[in-house]
């Protein structure tokens, strides 16, 4: 049975979203542990979709001229239905982060490095994420199991159980 977490509907999945959204992209966050469950069980199943969908590629070859006139073969590799249908899943649950711009990092610098990553947590999820996973998976002959839990100890004020969540 899901947690209503004393919020309605529509309030507790955008909540939840957000909180599976950055632990995705973060590593880790630390919240209630009721909470906590909740995230736990929705990241594992988008992990699960990366994991599932992230070889389903599909490789063709065009023709383009180059800047001498010449006929060039290129290799273009582009998602296959599969991984498709998981990506577009994955971008209607999870919240799409931007890519930071580093400390010492020029404006052009970023702009070059972020040009063709239109949606960064979801291809971090399938560049990242699914084979790391994947191989996590063959070696220890089990799915699941992405995620931990760490207790920290009762919150001031309200004394709610606080909790860090991570990807393992």
């Amino acid at each position: 049975m899901a947690r209503k977490l004393g919020k309605r509907t529509d309030q507790r999945m955008h909540m939840l979203r957000n909180q599976v959204s950055e632990l995705l992209w973060y590593g880790r966050i630390e919240t209630t542990e009721d909470r906590a469950k909740e995230v736990k069980r929705l990241a594992e199943k988008m992990v699960t979709l990366g994991i599932k969908n992230y070889e389903d590629v599909v490789t063709t070859t065009k023709t383009k001229t180059n800047a001498k006139g010449e006929s060039v073969a290129v290799e273009i590799k582009n998602d296959g239905k599969r991984k498709l249908h998981a990506r577009r899943q994955m971008m209607s649950f999870l919240r799409d982060l931007q890519e930071i711009k580093g400390e010492k990092e020029s404006k052009s610098a970023y702009k070059e490095r972020t040009r063709e990553i239109k949606h960064p947590l979801i291809e971090k999820m399938f560049n990242e994420y699914a084979p790391k996973y994947a191989a996590r998976k063959e070696e220890l002959g089990q799915g699941g199991g992405y995620t931990r839990i760490i207790k920290l100890g009762a919150r001031r004020g309200d004394a709610a159980e606080m909790v860090i969540i991570e990807m393992v």
